[in-house]
């Protein structure tokens, strides 16, 4: 484990470099963004355990397929993400459902966060907080609620969120804000701490 935690102090682009040379560097890379994607995965809805892996299985395959192709202009991690984006929309396109967002986890820094941009201050009780935002993001669009997942709970910039959804940043700003609109919609007028 002890060669995992050196390379793991590598930048991305050095871990790209790294495993196209030798292809079990790219254990590395997976070790690095697993448990990201998992978390990204069941906050776009992905239902249960199973289809998370299943979808992981085919992300790290296509990056592991295209990593030839990896533009060092971009992020990585953006890079990355826009393959994670395309290969869930694609999953919810086959199997012709619409994502569920009940079970996804909210961690409290991206709430806060979330609650603050959103002056979602008069909800004082974190806990009843979180489940109600949880319900409102579950009925907000999906293209609302990856927006606000990418830049709140991934913490993402806009420049990162223009890169893994092939927008400019000017149109994620106005997505961003009809995305916080269209969640504000779906909260309760008066909540009781």
């Amino acid at each position: 484990m002890n060669n995992v935690s050196l390379n793991l102090e590598l930048e991305d682009s050095e871990l790209v470099r790294l495993s196209l040379v030798d292809p079990d560097k790219f254990s590395y890379i997976i070790y690095r963004y697993q448990e990201k994607l998992e978390r990204y995965l069941r906050r776009l809805g992905a239902k249960n355990e199973e289809d998370v892996q299943d979808l992981l299985q085919d992300i790290f395959l296509k990056v592991y397929l295209n990593l030839n192709d990896f533009d060092q202009n971009l992020k990585f991690s953006s890079w990355i993400y826009r393959i994670a984006h395309n290969q869930v929309i694609s999953n919810f396109r086959k199997k012709q459902v619409r994502p569920e967002a009940h079970s996804f986890p909210i961690d409290s820094a991206g709430f806060d966060t979330l609650a603050d941009d959103v002056a979602l201050d008069r909800l004082s009780d974190i806990h009843l907080s979180q489940n109600v935002i949880k319900e409102a993001l579950a009925k907000i669009s999906v293209k609302h609620r990856e927006i606000l997942i990418l830049k709140f709970f991934e913490d993402k910039s806009y420049e990162e969120i223009s890169d893994i959804l092939k927008k400019p940043q000017g149109t994620v700003a106005s997505l961003l804000n009809r995305a916080k609109k269209s969640l504000k919609n779906y909260l309760p007028k008066n909540i009781s701490a």
